[in-house]
């Protein structure tokens, strides 16, 4: 199943969860669109091995998707940042405690148009200048961000505000979350932003690698350097593992909580389904994005199994090793 047919599917399954029996026991999930593909994968696989359990997965950004996890709505929140101080607040004001998984790895992708011909790598330096806030109104033609650029406008598509691919884009590219110009076409549904790109040979934009996988024949990857020096380095399964691909490889997480898994039998399964090495190696990888290293899904699953609480983040961590991870105590 296409990723666009997938998510076209799950707003198919969100609408009918109201219609659905008495008896049937669902499992509530929302979030990040960059996690939805796994989520959704997972939700396939599972549901087939367990009739009469059902899994809904909506699709309202990593940060709406928090809003609904700490007001104690949802079971499971995909994201694709960790959790912010406020929405840690957010939940304990609201008694939901959580277990943070990461689920996979993730290279942040900067594209253009297939008939751009003048761009095949950009530095961090020139991103930022495209992106920051002091741009807006300024920086709109291709020739002001590198000499020898064409004088062509630059049109600019993105991960919608309330995306944690937005923020750790910021993050990494402005050097502050939640801080870029505000004049660019944005959208929390990955699949407006490929048809913007695919449409414009103007354009230029970002978001996770298994939408532009999904893509190939209508966008084009960008490599990044860090500066001027460096030596350009595509997007790709590899490079995000190896960590050479910086600063936009990131780790990718659901949230469970507690509350859900002590009360609701379903859910621990479903969890212990996700993690489990085996089918978290296979489906991560077939649906385009970086599976952590056998060892990783073994430390998180016993995590989740000995119900360890809180998060090893304050913010965005930008270059953050699957190894650190591991290692990073958790806080409530």
């Amino acid at each position: 199943m296409s990723l666009k047919s997938a998510m076209s599917a799950a707003v198919v399954v969100v609408l009918a969860t109201g219609a659905a029996s008495a008896q049937q026991k669902i499992i509530a999930v929302d979030g990040s669109s960059t996690v939805f593909p796994i989520t959704e994968a997972m939700a396939e696989e599972f549901q087939k091995a367990n009739k009469g359990l059902k899994v809904t997965v909506g699709i309202g950004g990593t940060g709406g998707g928090f809003k609904k996890f700490c007001r104690g709505d949802t079971d499971i929140s995909n994201a694709s940042r960790p959790i912010t101080d406020k929405e840690r607040a957010d939940c304990k004001k609201n008694g939901v405690e959580y277990i943070e998984l990461p689920v996979a790895l993730d290279a942040l992708t900067v594209m253009v148009n297939p008939k751009n011909d003048w761009v095949q790598d950009m530095t961090v330096a020139e991103l930022k200048k495209i992106w920051e806030p002091e741009a807006q109104g300024k920086i709109m033609n291709w020739k002001q961000v590198r000499a020898g650029f064409p004088d062509r406008p630059l049109k600019l598509y993105g991960a919608g505000v309330d995306s944690g691919t937005y923020d750790y884009f910021t993050a990494a590219i402005v050097g502050k979350e939640h801080s870029s110009r505000g004049d660019f076409t944005a959208s929390e549904d990955d699949n407006v932003l490929v048809q913007g790109i695919a449409g414009d040979v103007n354009a230029l934009g970002f978001f996770g690698l298994a939408y532009y996988l999904e893509n190939t024949s209508k966008l084009k990857a960008v490599g990044i350097k860090l500066d001027e020096k460096a030596k350009a380095v595509m997007p790709s399964v590899e490079t995000a593992r190896n960590g050479t691909y910086q600063p936009l490889s990131r780790p990718i997480f659901i949230y469970v909580s507690k509350k859900s898994v002590d009360t609701k039998p379903e859910v621990a399964k479903f969890v212990e389904f996700y993690m489990d090495k085996k089918n978290a190696l296979k489906l991560v990888k077939e649906v385009g994005y970086v599976p952590l290293p056998d060892h990783a899904y073994d430390v998180f699953l016993k995590r989740f199994r000995e119900r360890q609480l809180g998060t090893a983040f304050h913010g965005s961590k930008i270059g953050v090793s699957v190894e650190e991870l591991l290692k990073t105590p958790l806080v409530n």
